[in-house]
């Protein structure tokens, strides 16, 4: 019996350096082939790795601080300015958003609420952007999107969008009190 007898049954991957030395040419050729192709496998699977944590360290590295507005501390100041606001019915804008989903799920109905995102404007400005979603009776969606201006410097926040103006209290006009009235066109009647 030949020594590469006894090695039949093992799979060439197993068969190594012992196994070269005495083994008919044929089988040494097929181990080089498996040897080849095992190590291609590892290039093209490093290879692949490789890309896929390129791509994700590109992603984290270009995505705007508008996507996430705790990297941008004066975004985040926005984002809680708006919000903290007073709304229509209920004490915060944030309240009143997640009170709306909370009563459409209760009426059997589904309201997503999309993510808050913040993006600089100019200056001390910012725009605050929510979506939501609602499902009618028919099973049709409506979608909405919530825009509010939030001016840092002075601490104060405006509906821009038709939505978020039915949901933002209104604030009061003050006349100024140092305007003199004007006279009465034909003057005063006796």
């Amino acid at each position: 019996m030949t020594g590469c007898a006894l090695f039949d049954i093992v799979p060439p991957l197993f068969l190594r350096c012992s196994a070269y030395s005495f083994c008919e040419p044929w089988l040494r050729m097929a181990m080089a082939e498996n040897s080849f192709s095992f190590s291609a496998v590892k290039v093209i699977h490093y290879t692949v790795v490789a890309l896929l944590a390129l791509g994700a360290a590109y992603y984290i590295w270009l995505k705007p601080p508008a996507l996430n507005p705790i990297t941008d501390p004066r975004g985040a100041e926005a984002l809680a300015l708006v919000q903290t606001h007073r709304a229509q019915g209920y004490p915060t804008i944030l309240q009143a958003m997640t009170e709306h989903v909370r009563s459409m799920h209760e009426r059997n109905r589904v309201a997503r609420l999309g993510e808050w995102r913040v993006k600089p404007v100019e200056g001390d400005m910012y725009e605050v952007r929510v979506q939501l979603r609602d499902q009618g009776v028919t099973g049709q969606w409506f979608e909405r999107e919530f825009i509010w201006h939030a001016n840092l410097s002075l601490k104060k926040v405006n509906a821009a969008s038709l939505p978020a103006d039915g949901i933002t209290p209104k604030e009061p006009d003050v006349e100024p009190t140092s305007m003199p009235v004007p006279p009465l066109p034909f003057g005063p009647k006796y």
